[in-house]
């Protein structure tokens, strides 16, 4: 019975010291990697189409944009979260310079910030929302999108 119980207790160290083992190489393998390959959505913005990427999830979401070296003008990546809260967002490990349009459930812009690579400075929704529109830095200035501007797609589509 003594051994039976022995075995299995190395077995279990065994399997742990594998899995251990493993965690950091996977870690490794992924740091530095840009997602490239998350849903997308089409919005409009005016007469502006914008195609998307959707972070839902929260590793999603914790990655973003990061490691991203460039991102075609009409691209960008729309964070959706649970329900509103105050979002905050920062650039580690991000390269871009980006613009965030934090959004309200409507699609109604509540506010932008401008934020600069490789920075930790925190970034703040002016009231809770479930959106974050994320898109080249200058995008909504040159387009003169402000806020107050509503957005219009799916993810905005209020269902009564």
């Amino acid at each position: 019975m003594k051994s039976l119980a022995s075995r299995a207790r190395l077995l279990v160290l065994t399997l742990l010291t594998t899995l251990a083992a493993a965690l950091p190489a996977r870690a490794q393998d992924a740091d530095g990697a840009p997602q490239l390959n998350l849903p997308r959505t089409k919005l409009s913005a005016g007469m502006y189409l914008l195609d998307v990427q959707l972070a839902a999830r929260s590793n999603e979401r914790e990655i973003g944009l990061m490691f991203r070296k460039d991102m075609p003008q009409a691209e960008g990546m729309l964070f959706v979260f649970e329900q509103p809260g105050v979002q905050c967002f920062w650039m580690k490990n991000t390269i871009l310079p980006l613009t965030a349009a934090f959004v309200a459930d409507d699609g109604t812009i509540v506010n932008l910030a401008d934020m600069k690579p490789q920075t930790t400075d925190s970034h703040c929704s002016a009231k809770p929302v479930r959106f974050v529109l994320e898109m080249n830095q200058g995008w909504f200035a040159k387009k003169n999108i402000k806020a107050g501007f509503k957005l219009v797609g799916t993810p905005f589509q209020v269902s009564k």
